[in-house]
């Protein structure tokens, strides 16, 4: 407000209130001009921040898209993993308890095989021996026909 005592004498303001009222008027055009270039500015930064958000969103989402994917994939194949790793120690489990079977029949076949070769080696023995008694028999036998025979013949 204008004071009563700037007044001029025609009850119009005087010159220097004119300037000063221009000069007031011109600041706060200015201050205004300012006040709008710092908002017109923080809605800038305030719409790129929040561009920035939405991207940071969007790649958020498709990070955590990609990763259920992945777990997705990882989880069939761990169980089949430990699936067959299972199948393996059953069949380790096995092969020990085989092998164990393999080696005891392997001793009992071994100690077969030599019992039947220590009973085939008696039975050689054995045959030859017989044979040796058959001939000496058979001999012993021809001798005594032979003499049997001289003694008919020589009272005859």
């Amino acid at each position: 407000m204008m004071s009563l005592t700037s007044m001029g004498s025609n009850g119009r303001p005087s010159t220097d209130d004119k300037e000063e009222h221009e000069a007031s008027k011109t600041a706060i055009a200015t201050y205004q001009e300012r006040e709008e270039e710092i908002e017109r500015r923080k809605m800038e930064v305030k719409e790129r921040v929040e561009s920035q958000l939405t991207r940071a969103e969007e790649e958020t989402r498709r990070l955590a898209q990609v990763w259920e994917e992945l777990e997705v994939l990882t989880d069939p194949m761990r169980k089949e993993v430990a699936t067959v790793r299972k199948r393996i120690d059953l069949a380790n489990r096995d092969l020990k308890s085989i092998g164990q079977i393999c080696q005891k029949k392997e001793k009992e076949y071994k100690e077969a095989m030599e019992a039947f070769q220590e009973k085939n080696n008696e039975k050689s023995q054995l045959t030859t021996a017989l044979i040796e008694l058959v001939n000496q028999s058979e001999k012993f036998r021809m001798r005594k026909l032979e003499e049997l025979s001289k003694i008919v013949n020589s009272n005859t």
